[in-house]
């Protein structure tokens, strides 16, 4: 199967509409719909039901987007790998205070390995970039807490730590040193508790445009919200605005280095020994 098809089809499949799939790939509606149906011939199931107003994408249209997406991202990747091939570092995707403190100490565990063949270069990264960079071969290797998207990815966990509430010290409970997930208005389910916490944040980042976190804990010493974060960062981030509580039912921050599951590179594979204690 050829990649072309494949570009055509997702168009339609996420614009669900011919002309606007057309114009954005380029080309006029008439001939992108021979190529889809020639790959529906080729596969022999219906890809999208049509109608005069509507378009629809069947189970098995439904099933090829997915695939076609993740075939389409590894053939991206796989030309930005090489390019970058003839670059001599390796890249590693860092949320910038997303490390534990503990990057110093992995890139010099790295650098005393014989296998550290190459130098290591950080690019630092949003929230939730790590595994689409890994994926697109944009970088090689990422710490990034869980849980994230290990789709196409190894991990082995780097360490796990307590999450403590970061809280405004005008907030009810800040004198206590302590409070429950209740106590705090977070999500409580046992079954998903992690997930959950992980989407609150997500959320939080989404709906006041955070970039780092020094801003995010100047929105929580402004009372725009409470918030879970790794111990690690009570050391490093004393604010006098804030009162960081334990937590005793927060399930445990766990960070993570993550690779493509297609690497060979012995280089990769030294910084993850690095990385792993």
């Amino acid at each position: 199967m050829e990649s072309r098809p494949l570009r055509c089809f997702v168009a339609v499949a996420e614009e669900l509409n011919f002309a606007r799939a057309a114009e954005r790939l380029g080309i006029s509606p008439p001939p992108l719909s021979r190529t889809i149906r020639k790959l529906e011939a080729e596969l022999g199931v219906a890809l999208f039901e049509r109608t005069t107003h509507n378009v629809a994408l069947t189970p098995a249209g439904s099933v090829l987007l997915d695939q076609a997406r993740i075939a389409l991202e590894a053939l991206g990747a796989a030309g930005r790998r090489a390019r970058r091939a003839a670059e001599p570092k390796l890249v590693l995707a860092v949320k910038a205070d997303s490390d534990a403190g503990l990057l110093e100490t992995v890139l010099a565990r790295y650098a005393a390995d014989p296998a550290s063949s190459l130098p290591v270069a950080v690019r630092l990264c949003r929230w939730g970039e790590q595994p689409g960079l890994l994926r697109r071969g944009e970088a090689d290797a990422a710490l990034v807490y869980e849980p994230f998207d290990h789709v196409g990815l190894d991990a082995e966990t780097v360490t796990v730590e307590r999450h403590v509430a970061a809280v405004p010290t005008g907030h009810p409970l800040a004198g206590r040193g302590h409070a429950t997930l209740a106590d705090l208005g977070l999500p409580i389910d046992d079954a998903t508790r992690l997930d959950q916490l992980h989407h609150h944040l997500d959320g939080i980042v989404a709906r006041h445009d955070v970039r780092d976190l020094p801003q995010l804990l100047k929105l929580v010493e402004l009372g725009e919200f409470v918030t879970l974060l790794p111990e690690s960062v009570v050391d490093r981030y004393p604010r006098p605005g804030i009162a960081y509580l334990d937590v005793p039912d927060a399930p445990p921050a766990t960070l993570s280095i993550a690779w493509p599951q297609q690497s060979r590179s012995t280089a990769t594979a030294a910084l993850v020994r690095a990385a792993v204690p």
